[in-house]
Order: structure tokens, then sequence, then C-alpha cells
């Protein structure tokens, strides 16, 4: 398969990935740091089984990691990048669209929201290792 086919499918496979709004709002929850499913279901205001189902997908796709804490469960973004890179994303809807000020206003708040850090009573201590599952 010629290298451009290749990297074609593999990047509309991961567009097809993060082609849901929940998914895109777990991935800049996960900026700040570790989360457990119900810290995203509280965040998120959806049922701890569609969390998880999200989280599935976004692991299949090597976007989160899991680390274990006993019988908890850990979410962080294998590549923090990917954040960026939606952000950014973001900020291109706001570029020449005619309704521009409803945009606007609202990447304003995504980056109030997304671009601050979490208050530490929201985040999860990292591990004393990178080795992440």
């Amino acid at each position: 398969m010629p290298w451009r086919t290749f990297l074609s499918e593999e990047m509309a496979d991961l567009l097809r990935a993060l082609s849901h709004p929940h998914r895109i709002r777990i991935i800049h929850e996960l900026r700040n740091g570790p989360m457990d499913v119900n810290g995203l279901q509280n965040v998120l205001g959806i049922s701890h089984a569609r969390v998880s189902q999200y989280l599935s997908a976004l692991k299949q796709h090597h976007i989160v990691k899991e680390r274990r804490d006993g019988r908890h469960v850990y979410y962080s973004l294998k590549a923090e990048g990917i954040a960026q890179w939606l952000h950014d994303g973001m900020q291109f809807l706001g570029s020449g669209i005619e309704h521009q000020s409803a945009v606007e206003a609202a990447l304003r708040q995504s980056t109030e929201v997304w671009g601050a850090p979490r208050p530490l009573h929201e985040t999860v201590p990292p591990s004393d290792s990178d080795d992440l599952r």
C-alpha cells in the first residue's frame, strides 16, 4: 500500500475516533490530568456506561491510557499533544465564519475552562511511574 494512502486511512480512522462531542470533551478534560470514570461522568453529565464506552474507543485508538490503583482506574492522555491539536481545531472554527460572535464566545469560554489548571480537589495525583497501561 502506498504510504500516502496508508497515512490517509490512518488519519481518517483517528478522526472517526474523535467524531463524537463527548469524546472530544473527554480529551479536553484529561488535558489537566488523570481522572476516573466517576469524575468524567460528573463533568460530562452522562451515564457511567457511556463514559466507559467512549473511553474504550479512545483506548482502542491509543488516545488514552489507564492506570489501576486498587479498584480504581484512572485515565490520562497517551499523547498530550492531541488536546492542543483539538484546541487548535476549535480556534480554526472561529476563522472566517459568519456567525463568528457565537463561536468566539464559546472559544473564550472553552479556553477559560480547559486552558486553566484544574483545582487540586478535582485532579488525581500522577503515579510514581509513567508506565501507565
